[in-house]
């Protein structure tokens, strides 16, 4: 839990340690600021200042008290108020309408909104149709059933350097990802039924994702094998949205109890984006995977650059090399080792 990693911890007690960062993501995207935002500048030297009271700090706790307080009180405990309902992008939030939204200039729509206006109950089975044949047809993609690959990674903990990464997968569900960070090697892995986290920066040497978390995990393993994913939701929808000037057609996938996911695919079928989402106390958090540069492997085609971007930061991986259909070892997809600083 939050409060045995965290000190100080007096408003956000009792939810996992993934969850609360998360949470810190949420504050960061909804007011546009970074930790020391919020935080002493000692942070970037001293983990335990994180814990050093501010009068920001001490706002925040009021704000999440009386958003839960708004959502308890008025939506049974329904996250429909958040901390992007007001801020929207600001530490301070306006209060006085701004003539220009209301003659005109009205902001896009958000092509990653969670609620999907369908298209009348129209069937997702063609839409996954014409991905499977895009991206090589079934009866190659079936055939692909691990694959092993190398690339570079940038991302907010290399300082926007680039160093080294190597990606483990194997049909229907299990990814590792090893980034050869500075102070050692950062590792993410999922067996498809749990998932993990070994990185420096994180607070916990070996932090396990929870709920939403661990589902998303799941879902960016079985994305590398897509026969499996249709099967995976309980119930898809069918939609369009615009990105970046051109529409694209959005699936919905939605299990019960659990966030959704959207695929958005371009008019030859291939995959563009991802978004799957994760819960917070204070709201729900997006994180976004866009996919281009598609090559052939096996006669499959896969996207070799793909770019992460979450409330926490954005990372972008390209990938050099892929070996299709290569035996891995199983502890690949085991319980990492705690980080440990080289």
């Amino acid at each position: 839990m939050a409060e045995d990693v965290f000190r100080d911890i007096q408003v956000l007690k009792g939810i996992p340690a993934d969850e609360f960062m998360d949470t810190m993501g949420m504050f960061a995207s909804s007011l546009v600021y970074d930790c020391t935002g919020c935080h002493v500048d000692d942070i970037l030297i001293r983990r335990e200042a994180f814990a050093e009271p501010t009068p920001r700090i001490q706002r925040a706790r009021q704000m999440v008290v009386m958003v839960n307080t708004l959502n308890r009180t008025y939506f049974g405990g329904q996250p429909r108020v958040t901390c992007f309902t007001c801020h929207r992008g600001s530490g301070f939030p306006e209060v006085i309408p701004d003539l220009r939204i209301q003659y005109g200039d009205w902001p896009d729509e958000n092509p990653n909104g969670i609620t999907l206006f369908s298209r009348g109950g129209e069937p997702a089975d063609p839409v996954f149709a014409k991905y499977i044949t895009a991206i090589g047809g079934a009866d190659r993609v079936a055939q692909l059933t691990s694959y092993t690959a190398t690339g570079t990674y940038i991302g907010f903990n290399t300082g926007g350097a680039t160093v080294p990464i190597e990606i483990f997968a194997k049909a229907p569900d299990q990814r590792s990802t090893v980034v050869e960070v500075f102070d050692g090697d950062a590792v993410r892995t999922t067996d498809g039924r749990n998932a993990w986290a070994a990185e420096g920066w994180r607070q916990l040497p070996l932090m396990t994702f929870t709920g939403s978390n661990l589902v998303s995990a799941r879902v960016e393993a079985m994305l590398a094998f897509p026969l499996e994913l249709q099967r995976a939701f309980a119930e898809w929808k069918v939609g369009a949205v615009v990105i970046e000037d051109s529409e694209v057609q959005v699936l919905q996938g939605t299990n019960p109890g659990e966030l959704p996911v959207n695929l958005y695919f371009d008019d030859e079928g291939l995959l563009v984006r991802s978004v799957r989402w994760s819960s917070t106390p204070v709201g729900t958090v997006p994180t976004q995977t866009d996919y281009s540069d598609y090559r052939e492997v096996a006669g499959v085609r896969m996207p070799f650059r793909r770019v992460v971007t979450w409330t926490n930061g954005q990372n972008t991986i390209e990938l050099q090399e892929v070996r299709p259909n290569v035996a891995i070892d199983p502890a690949r997809f085991a319980r990492p080792a705690p980080f440990k600083p080289r």
